[in-house]
């Protein structure tokens, strides 16, 4: 049993204990590290190699239970020739003779011999992730084994960002070196002033600081506000004190994230309210979008005055403009937009939203963020398109960190099969349109995962296919007996994610929070409506669940009436597959040895977990219908009948929440997300029951009451 938070000592490990296999044998054309091996760099190693090199040895150390010598010398390229028993860590710069046809950052060579090897990096950051291939292969081989060869490796996508897994804006060294070995090369962080995020104040010098050691850049997502139009007389001294002056304060951030919710200004737009969204007075009607929303004409103004203001501090940095708020619009508008744009700044485009997708006789509108829509959607596409055109550099928001906002409380979505048809898809962009980077996640976070493996596996070239590693990783993490089994699971959750239907009132309703989200029936007069307990120094807290469900209609997308019954459908066969990808797993963990049951069973109880929420999201779409029948019916007799069905319901969504209890207490990471903190805890589950209990218990009783006052034979 664990109290909230405990997930964050399991993140804090990064070699696992204990891998070793003692029964694993070096094989002909395998090599075996031993104690008498030693870890070797140059004298003149920086700072990233050397802390590298000292991974490296705690690896061995720990997850193999080998203990190496780690060396400085004065002539790296005399060791890598001559000495034996060494593993050489160095830069192309350093072994040229080895590295000289690295073209690639980040890209690496390893000479595996039987008494050598030699990883020699394009760069240092190069050199680092060699290293931690190494210890992938190891991992999967579960031994201090590997097998002689020479190979060139290069990642295929970069940067590739992500958010914090361990809390909003917080970047322990733990959690940095995770995302570094899992193949990320870049963090984000919210910035609202120098050094203060959200929930703030932060060092932020000394995050890219640590983030360096890893070979990791920092990106600045801005929450900065912009309140003045490029054309106002002070305009250019005023985003001098805003941008200009984080950059200034903090030169060495790789970039800025700039999405029009959360940095727009006041556009001259006609199509606009022209005012910020916090600034339109809330007596009068909007009846045109904030500048935010819209692909605003004065928009390439805005972004060369910024990119101008931060340039002056970072003559390099990466200027990301992401289109994310107004994908929905007229493709002409966004169009004419992407062609106004300024050369030297970088396009970000959401990579499957807005998509309209026929479900049975029903229209629906893809939303934000999903994998059950692989991508590319049309509104990706057509900005992709004239990006290339344009000669413009392109990025996607992919949210192959491994978890979208399909399920808003887990570590990770456990959908490879689906995973891969992402990635498959990006490295088509990256062929078609010239995608080279990616935004993985968002305030979500970023979880060490066998999916988020598997991404690293599919942005690398060479690797094997995605059957060979899903496989390999399967044999590893349950054993020989039990990984055919655990293969057959992944394949019924992966077929699963495909029967999810993504909706705004889902996606900001019961799949955001899960088993704890309420069943609402009367918000009474004079009564605040039904709040869900909210911890107070969360960046969104409860401001992003809506808890009185109800079909929000779009004009691009079927009624909310007509969608219902459908989405009911399709979420019934998603649970039945989950169902079914839950029973494997379980057979497998039959058969898995003991030393790697832990993780396995915790996969299992992330798999209970989603059947949970969908069995909850089913349960409020029943629950709505029946409501909407019970509050419009007349007729005594027939109202009793629909309060007696809904007082069944409700009893089983208590029930339904009481088993996710056991589940979120055997991990903490279940319920918790980094901008919302704990929603779906015991305590919020409890509460779950007890508001549902209390509909049952006061408002029916109530509602009975009135309609006894009512003669229906009259």
């Amino acid at each position: 049993m664990e109290r909230n938070y405990d997930f964050r000592k399991r993140l804090e490990v990064v070699h696992k204990p204990n891998r070793r296999d003692s029964s694993v044998r070096a094989e002909a054309g395998e090599l075996k590290i031993s104690e008498d091996w030693r870890i070797v760099i140059d004298d003149a190693a920086s700072p990233l190699l050397v802390h590298t090199a000292k991974d490296l040895q705690d690896y061995l150390f720990t997850s193999m239970n080998v203990s190496v010598r780690l060396l400085r010398v004065k002539d790296i390229a005399e060791t890598a020739a001559l000495q034996e028993l060494v593993i050489v860590l160095a830069t192309s710069e350093q072994l040229p003779a080895i590295g000289g046809k690295l073209e690639k950052p980040r890209s690496y060579r390893i000479v595996a011999q039987q008494s050598r090897i030699i990883v020699c990096g394009y760069n240092e950051r190069g050199a680092a992730q060699g290293s931690y291939f190494l210890e992938d292969q190891m991992n999967l081989r579960e031994a201090p084994v590997l097998a002689c060869s020479d190979d060139t490796r290069e990642p295929l996508f970069s940067p590739r960002m992500a958010h914090s897994g361990w809390g909003l804006d917080r970047y322990p060294d733990s959690h940095l070196n995770a995302l570094a070995h899992a193949g990320i090369d870049a963090i984000m962080v919210f910035v609202k002033d120098v050094d203060e995020t959200p929930e703030g104040y932060q060092d932020f010098n000394y995050l890219v600081d640590r983030a360096e050691l890893y070979g990791l850049d920092v990106y600045v997502y801005s929450y900065l506000i912009s309140r003045l139009h490029p054309d106002d007389p002070d305009a250019k001294q005023y985003y001098e004190s805003t941008y200009g002056r984080v950059f200034k304060a903090c030169p060495r951030f790789k970039g800025v994230i700039l999405v029009g919710e959360s940095c727009e200004f006041p556009s001259k737009d006609t199509n606009t309210t022209g005012k910020l969204r916090l600034d339109w007075p809330a007596d009068q009607p909007q009846t045109k979008p904030s500048p935010g929303w819209w692909p605003c004409q004065d928009f390439p103004q805005w972004l060369n005055l910024l990119s101008g203001t931060i340039r002056a501090h970072n003559p390099d940095a990466d200027i990301v403009f992401w289109t994310y708020n107004w994908g929905w619009a007229p493709k002409e508008d966004r169009l004419k937009l992407i062609r106004a744009l300024p050369e030297n700044i970088t396009l970000q485009v959401t990579f499957e939203m807005f998509e309209q997708i026929r479900n049975e006789h029903v229209t629906h509108v893809c939303v934000d963020y999903t994998l059950s829509n692989v991508g590319p959607g049309a509104y990706f596409s057509s900005e992709a398109e004239v990006a290339r055109e344009r000669g413009i550099k392109l990025h996607a928001m992919s949210n192959t960190g491994g978890l979208t906002w399909d399920f808003g409380v887990i570590p990770y979505e456990p959908f490879p099969g689906q995973w891969n048809k992402r990635h498959e898809a990006l490295k088509k962009a990256s062929e078609d349109w010239g995608l080279s980077g990616l935004m993985e996640s968002h305030h979500f976070g970023w979880w060490p995962s066998f999916v988020s493996e598997i991404a690293k596996w599919a942005y690398w070239s060479p690797s094997p296919t995605y059957e060979e590693a899903l496989a390999m990783i399967a044999k590893r993490d349950f054993g020989e007996a039990a990984a055919p089994l655990a293969v057959e699971a992944w394949n019924a959750w992966s077929e699963a994610i495909t029967h999810y239907i993504p909706t705004n009132e889902d996606q900001y309703g019961p799949f955001r929070v899960g088993p704890s989200y309420p069943l609402v029936f009367r918000n009474a007069m004079f009564k605040k409506a039904v709040q869900m307990p909210a911890v107070k120094h969360a960046m969104f807290g409860n401001e992003i669940v809506l808890t009185d469900y109800d079909p929000l209609e779009d004009p691009r997308q079927s009624l909310g009436v007509s969608r219902i019954d459908v989405e009911i459908r399709s979420l019934e066969r998603m649970l039945e597959l989950m169902d079914t990808g839950n029973e494997l797993l379980e057979e497998a963990l039959k058969r898995t040895p003991d030393r790697k049951r832990e993780e396995g069973v915790r996969m299992f109880g992330l798999g209970q977990f989603i059947a949970r929420s969908i069995k909850t999201t089913i349960h409020v779409k029943q629950w709505w219908k029946l409501k909407r029948q019970l509050l419009s019916e007349g007729d005594t007799g027939k109202a009793l009948a629909l309060m007696e069905r809904m007082e069944e319901l409700a009893r089983r969504e208590i029930a339904n929440a009481e088993d996710t209890i056991p589940l979120v207490e055997a991990d903490s990471r279940l319920g918790w997300e980094p901008s919302m903190e704990y929603m779906t805890d015991t305590a919020h589950l409890r509460w779950k029951i007890n508001q549902v209990q209390s509909v049952l218990d006061s408002e029916f009783a109530q509602y009975r009451k009135s309609l006894a006052l009512t003669d229906s034979s009259h």
